[in-house]
């Protein structure tokens, strides 16, 4: 017995057959169409996950049932996808269109949510009982884990974490509010302090990490500052601030044994999570003699959210 886990993110769609081990199979994926209306996206899903069965020759009796993890805010007991921002679907009943589309039992949790389910049960965090996830990608999602079981709030629309506002009326957040922490701290908004920096300041080392990576995107001000450039050391300073921030006031709110961080700035690796430590150290996590709480990379990277959105079927 197994369970099928999608990741849905900003620009596509990820899944495979899950083991109650946690051991991922075949991967399939399907781009988001950005032209293509929210229910015709769910057709593509529900096409890919039939021709995923069919073509790995799974039985259906065999599989428990499909886990979804989704970017932005759902009412996991009605199955409906309320609002996500960064996609643009709105009352989506997503749950009601691939079990009709399948025929197989749907559960669907926030995308964050679900990396936080992965991690603890079968990554960074299996060994503790209280866990934040923070991933940091288009968007800040976060997951929580409260002694050992996965918090979602009323109508599983909490855990909101990239929406606490750190610059009260700052710059405006994709979800409309001003300030918001995925304002300062997503890949996006990196991208955008760069963007301001260089076109402030042509002599930037920004400009070779284009040349670099074929583009401009979240890994430049850090490789920047890595070569010596102080407008990016400038960015990556502003950032730490802001994420540091961010995690103190998780960390004196929930008290978490550990923070697992993911997305594609995680992967900056130890040159970032050793200045969040520093900058929280410093700070004593809000006040003294309080425990610490560990900062770590996530130990199933881009397949926690696929594993934890088949675990809810565990």
């Amino acid at each position: 017995m197994f369970a099928i886990g999608v990741d849905i993110g900003g620009t596509s769609i990820k899944g495979a057959a899950i083991s109650k081990e946690g051991k991922v199979g075949e991967v399939f994926s399907l781009p988001i169409d950005k032209n293509a209306t929210q229910e015709e996206i769910i057709y593509q899903l529900i096409d890919s996950i039939n021709n995923y069965i069919k073509e790995q020759g799974f039985k259906k009796e065999d599989i428990l049932g499909i886990g979804c993890g989704i970017p932005g805010v759902s009412d996991t007991k009605a199955g409906v996808v309320t609002y996500s921002n960064n996609l643009q679907w709105y009352e989506l009943p997503i749950v009601k269109m691939i079990e009709e589309g399948t025929g197989l039992p749907v559960r669907i949790t926030n995308d964050a949510n679900a990396a936080a389910l992965g991690e603890a049960k079968f990554g960074a965090g299996k060994k503790f009982k209280n866990i934040l996830t923070v991933a940091i990608g288009t968007g800040v999602g976060g997951g929580i884990i409260i002694d050992g079981k996965l918090y979602e709030g009323n109508l599983g629309k909490g855990a909101e974490i990239g929406h606490m506002v750190v610059v009260v009326d700052g710059e405006l957040c994709t979800c409309g509010r001003l300030g918001c922490l995925e304002a300062y701290c997503s890949a996006p908004a990196l991208i955008k302090a760069c963007q301001k920096a260089m076109d402030a300041h042509p002599d930037s080392k920004l400009f070779d990490t284009v040349k670099k990576f074929g583009k401009l995107d979240a890994r430049a001000p850090f490789e920047a500052e890595r070569m010596g450039d102080p407008y990016a050391h400038e960015i990556v300073e502003t950032y730490v601030k802001y994420l540091g921030e961010g995690l103190l006031n998780y960390f004196n709110i929930f008290r978490p044994e550990i923070v697992v961080m993911t997305g594609g700035v995680s992967n900056e690796g130890e040159y970032l999570f050793k200045r969040l430590r520093q900058y929280s150290k410093e700070r004593y996590h809000g006040f003294r003699g309080t425990p610490e709480v560990l900062i770590m990379p996530s130990e199933l990277g881009y397949d926690a959210g696929k594993i934890g959105a088949a675990s809810l079927f565990f």
